[in-house]
């Protein structure tokens, strides 16, 4: 894979990164996850099955990888990753995400009120989550983002805050926000106006992008146009993109999504993948594959000759972007 520029930014990345939402704890809401994981929720266990993964993943040439506080020990498996593989900082990008903080207990179901997660975009969580990813990542750490900005939240006018992301953007620290739900494009288009010494805050989007969800596409143009770095995730749908979609209301999508995955020799996943790889507003689309075999599956993406009949041809799977959330919304924890 070749290495490119995120944006005006300073980071090298590749067209494909891994994420590490899937690898780095028990439960997450991706189709399948807990057959990915074999049921086996042992620490060492899983720390291994990561390794595995991002053995493959640099083997493959992706060279940029996404963690956040709130992924369970996923910091922590890529920390003993570099360490093991003597990987020095100059020859990767790594961005991790802070504003949640993991509360799951290493459980995939949690007791009834509890969540797996817990959103607070207040200093004192940024002071704490900044120290702690530095503590594992240290030199290796090039991108940090506000994970989920919300207008809810208050993150984008919050002074304290902001003057902490700017002074981390001053040391030589990309800074960047992570946006999802119905309101990304609004978000995104707030985020831009934000300056600090002359200067925009934040160099880097990550937004939720695939053929069903491409609300934010005008959004996602407008940043890339002012110079930000583009990163996608989600672009598989949580699984809902993968022959793992049995729902019968989405038979007739898959039968299309099939039809045209084979007339180009590919998979399924691959296709979607390659749909938002060829958006030329977006530099790097997250694989969160959570096995080797799915990884690989994936990476057939970078080998489809995109043209303008799959555009069209794929376009009807878009859906309302009320309706893609909702069901987003309604994925089990697994």
């Amino acid at each position: 894979m070749s290495n490119q520029k995120l944006g005006n930014s300073n980071l090298s990345v590749t067209p494909m990164g891994l994420g590490l939402a899937a690898l780095g704890r028990p439960g997450y809401i991706n189709l399948g996850h807990g057959d990915d994981l074999n049921h086996n929720h042992d620490v060492s266990v899983m720390e291994a099955r990561a390794h595995s993964v991002l053995d493959a993943a640099w083997e493959a040439g992706i060279r940029y990888f996404a963690a956040a506080r709130s992924y369970g020990k996923a910091e922590d498996f890529l920390h003993s990753w570099l360490a093991r593989r003597e990987i020095e900082a100059k020859n990767i990008t790594i961005g991790s995400k802070w504003g949640y903080t993991y509360t799951a207990d290493w459980q995939v179901n949690v007791e009834k009120g509890q969540k797996h997660e817990v959103k607070e975009h207040s200093l004192p969580v940024l002071q704490r989550q900044i120290k702690e990813s530095r503590e594992l990542l240290a030199e290796h750490l090039d991108l940090y983002q506000i994970h989920s900005t919300t207008l809810e939240s208050g993150v984008l006018t919050n002074v304290p805050v902001l003057t902490e992301l700017a002074g981390l953007r001053n040391s030589g620290l990309a800074i960047g926000f992570s946006v999802s739900g119905v309101g990304q494009a609004e978000i995104i288009e707030r985020a831009l106006e934000i300056e600090f010494d002359g200067v925009p805050l934040f160099s880097v989007v990550q937004a939720s992008w695939n053929l069903l969800e491409q609300s934010v596409t005008p959004a996602l143009q407008m940043a890339h146009d002012a110079g930000l770095g583009v990163i996608v995730k989600e672009g598989l749908a949580n699984g809902r993109l993968t022959l793992r979609n049995s729902n019968p209301d989405f038979k007739e999508q898959m039968t299309l999504l099939q039809t045209l995955a084979e007339e180009h020799n590919s998979s399924v996943d691959a296709l979607a993948l390659a749909a938002v790889i060829n958006q030329h507003f977006v530099d790097v689309v997250l694989s969160g594959a959570a096995s080797v075999e799915h990884l690989q599956s994936n990476f057939q993406a970078l080998k489809i000759q995109w043209d303008d009949s799959l555009t069209d041809a794929l376009h009807e799977l878009v859906e309302p972007v009320e309706d893609y959330w909702h069901t987003r919304s309604l994925l089990a924890w697994n």
